[in-house]
């Protein structure tokens, strides 16, 4: 994949990640109960929701190379899957993904 594809994705990610950032900002009530979450992957198009609790978001979000994404949204030329769960993967950014995953992390 090149760069200014890299970079298109890599920002429709980080606009996901906004919105999940906000929604997990103001999840009301117990952080073990699951709540809605969009998925993070870079389609444009995508309306996914994923059913995370925000305690379980909170791990992965603690890896800024990390996303949550619907299963078949993962692109395997710039990241790699780390972890399967019911509903959902987790995926890893790697080489210019990776860089501009962490560049666009609102947590800095």
């Amino acid at each position: 994949m090149e760069d200014a594809q890299q970079r298109r994705v890599a920002e429709n990610e980080a606009t996901s990640r906004y919105v999940n950032e906000a929604l997990d900002a103001h999840s009301p009530g117990e952080r073990r109960s699951p709540g809605a979450f969009v998925c993070e992957c870079g389609r444009r198009e995508c309306d996914r929701v994923i059913e995370i609790t925000p305690r379980a978001y909170e791990r992965i979000r603690a890896h800024p190379r990390r996303f949550i994404v619907y299963p078949g949204h993962e692109e395997p030329e710039v990241e790699t899957i780390v972890q399967t769960e019911g509903g959902f993967l987790v995926v890893e950014k790697e080489d210019e993904a990776a860089r501009i995953a962490e560049a666009e992390n609102p947590r800095g």
